[in-house]
């Protein structure tokens, strides 16, 4: 398996959302009929049933308290981050209005001193209250430095869903400075679900998996403001993690007969890229840039990357991706844009019905084929003149 790249080494090739394409099936359902249902596993419980198998991903651009409650309202899951700026300042956005209105020669050096500032307990606690005053599900996430602190933290002031994310995730992480996360001891003690990433391999995966979370977060450095894959060459594209990480959530379905969905996290503005993702294998997927163009995401049209105010060594850049319309609108439509960035739903049931799949499992089936002229072949007036599928 693999290319030789020189003497005495190989290296797979792999493939990204753009060089697939999904084949139509031989039976075609309703869109209006077809089960979207995406559920998460709790013990001693009924799982979460959300509506739509989309979540928002745990970016201060994207989600803060009004955001997480409207997802919820419409049937989805948004993730606040417990390191972000809604949890280190009492009023985040004044803060965030300096984000939005600074020079891009000054952004790093502004969002390094803005994230210095400590987290505040009192506040992790106080905005789960607000949103879980409001009937949302809470969803948050942390590091796995200071999971332990602020799952307890969190689920006290009832958070029902907790995430650990790091840009790589794995079971058998070693170091001499710092105590790490027991994974598999926290996922016991934890009375609510919790979800980890990231990763991108079968093997580390199998072994997440086997430490108890509800899912597992699939994806390195693909997001829109990322820069991991620039300052630190690792990655593997979305189409080939996920397709890994699917096989290694069966394998461990068969050993164990407990199903743990895969997320697939990041790289995926559009509404094809989120249909192939799960087609890929993916249960759900989390998405950042196309919610961050919401009117109702907190960074008024920009979106910037987790690792961004790294104080050492920044991986991500604030981008401008402007304001289109509502959430509602891009996940339920009407779409207003020609480029499939609204009416995200709309793109997954009308694409399962074209394929015959009835739900997401059958979906997880559909016939895939490596097609890296599927977004050019026919479009050239679109792309002379920037329209449609031109614009990319």
């Amino acid at each position: 398996m693999g290319m030789w790249i020189g003497r005495n080494r190989k290296a797979r090739v792999t493939y990204g959302f753009d060089e697939i394409a999904l084949v139509p099936g031989r039976v075609t359902i309703n869109p209006n009929e077809v089960d979207i249902t995406f559920r998460l596993s709790r013990n001693g419980a009924e799982p979460f049933a959300l509506k739509i198998p989309i979540l928002a991903s745990a970016m201060d651009g994207v989600v803060d308290v009004h955001f997480a409650i409207a997802m919820s309202q419409l049937g989805g899951l948004a993730v606040l981050n417990l390191e972000g700026v809604q949890t280190r300042y009492k009023n985040p956005q004044e803060v965030l209005q300096k984000i939005v209105e600074a020079d891009r020669s000054d952004i790093t050096a502004l969002l390094q001193r803005i994230y210095q500032e400590p987290v505040q307990e009192d506040l992790i606690a106080a905005r789960v209250r607000q949103i879980k005053d409001s009937g949302a599900l809470v969803a948050v996430s942390s590091i796995p430095q200071r999971a332990a602190e602020f799952g307890r933290i969190a689920q006290e002031a009832g958070a029902d869903v907790f995430v650990v994310q790091s840009t790589v995730s794995t079971v058998r992480h070693i170091s001499s400075e710092y105590k790490s996360l027991d994974l598999e001891k926290f996922c016991r003690e934890m009375r609510i679900p919790v979800i980890v990433g990231n990763t991108v391999g079968f093997d580390v995966t199998f072994e997440i998996m086997e430490c108890g979370p509800a899912a597992v977060l699939i994806g390195v450095g693909p997001g829109a403001a990322c820069t991991s894959r620039g300052v630190l060459g690792l990655g593997v594209p979305q189409v080939t993690a996920t397709v890994d990480c699917a096989a290694a959530r069966d394998a461990y379905f068969k050993k164990t007969s407990r199903y743990v969905p895969i997320i697939t996290d990041g790289g995926m503005s559009r509404g094809g890229d989120v249909c192939k993702a799960l087609a890929c294998g993916a249960d759900a997927v989390m998405v950042g840039s196309a919610f961050a163009k919401a009117q109702e995401a907190p960074g008024c049209g920009y979106h910037w990357g987790m690792a961004t105010p790294h104080a050492n060594l920044p991986r991500g850049t604030r981008i401008k991706v402007g304001t289109t319309g509502s959430l509602k609108q891009i996940l339920f439509g009407p779409a207003e844009v020609d480029d499939g960035s609204q009416n995200l739903i709309g793109a997954i049931t009308t694409c399962m019905g074209n394929v015959g799949a009835r739900n997401i499992a059958e979906f997880q089936q559909t016939e895939i084929i490596i097609a890296p002229s599927i977004k050019t072949e026919g479009k050239l007036f679109q792309t002379v003149q920037s329209v449609g599928m031109g614009t990319s």
